[in-house]
C-alpha cells in the first residue's frame, strides 16, 4: 500500500501532509493524557511487530503494493491516538531508512495506515463491544472486522489517492477496484490475525487494552 515518489502530483502531496500534521498534532496532545510506562513499551514492541510484517509487500499492477497494515491492531491496544503514534513510527523509519514509501507520499501513507486504519479499526471495536456488552464474542466480532474495514477503507484510500492524480498513469476505474478489492482479500487474513491477538491479550493482560482498561 505504500505509495513511492512520483505518484503523486503536488496537489495531492501537499492536502495529505496538511492532513497528517493537523491530525498529528491533536494526537499528540491527546496522548499526553494516555502515555504511562506500560504504554510507552508497548508502543516500541507493537511497532516493531508492525514494520516486521508490513515488510512482506506483494506488488500489485494498477496500484502500488499489498501488505498488512496493523493499523487496527495498534489501535485497539493502543488507543487511536498512541496508536497512530505508533503507525507513524514504522511509517517514518521505513520511508527514511529504507525507502519503502516515498518522502512526497509521506502524508498520504500516514493518512492511509496511522490515521483511516487505526480510526477505522478503533470505532468498529468499540462499537462492537456497546452492541454486544462486551464478552469474548463480541472482542473476536469487533477486531476481526475492525482489522479488515481498516486495511479494506486504507486501501480504498490509496486507490483514490492515486487514480486522481494526474502523475499516475491509471484512473479509478482501475487503482480503486485493484486497491479495495485486493486489501479487502487480504483483510480477512488480517481480521483473523486481530481478533486473535486481541482476544489473547483481553484474556491474559486486559489492562493493555487501553479501551477496556479505561486509559484511552
Amino acid at each position: 500500500m505504500h505509495i513511492p515518489d512520483g505518484f503523486l502530483d503536488p496537489a495531492t502531496a501537499a492536502l495529505t501532509y496538511l492532513l497528517m500534521l493537523g491530525y498529528g498534532g491533536y494526537a499528540l496532545r491527546k496522548v499526553k493524557r494516555s502515555l504511562n510506562a506500560e504504554a510507552t513499551s508497548l508502543v516500541a514492541v507493537l511497532a516493531a511487530a508492525i514494520f516486521a510484517a508490513q515488510m512482506l509487500n506483494w506488488p500489485l499492477p494498477g496500484g502500488t503494493s499489498l501488505h498488512f497494515v496493523g493499523g487496527a491492531l495498534a489501535a485497539i491496544l493502543l488507543g487511536p491516538w498512541l496508536g497512530f503514534v505508533a503507525m507513524f513510527l514504522v511509517l517514518f523509519v521505513q520511508c527514511v531508512v529504507f525507502h519503502d514509501g516515498g518522502i512526497t507520499a509521506l502524508g498520504a501513507n500516514v493518512l492511509n495506515m496511522a490515521i483511516i486504519a487505526c480510526l477505522v479499526g478503533y470505532l468498529t471495536y468499540r462499537s462492537a463491544l456497546k452492541l454486544l456488552k462486551r464478552g469474548d464474542a463480541a472482542r473476536l466480532l469487533g477486531s476481526f472486522l475492525g482489522g479488515w474495514l481498516s486495511i479494506t477503507l486504507a486501501g480504498l484510500a490509496c486507490g483514490l489517492e492515486i487514480g486522481y492524480s494526474p502523475a499516475f498513469p491509471y484512473g479509478v476505474a482501475v487503482t480503486v477496484p485493484i486497491m479495495a478489492g485486493w486489501h479487502a482479500a487480504l483483510g480477512a487474513i488480517e481480521g483473523v490475525i486481530t481478533a486473535l491477538v486481541t482476544l489473547y491479550v483481553a484474556r491474559k493482560a486486559p489492562d493493555l487494552i487501553a479501551l477496556e482498561a479505561g486509559w484511552a
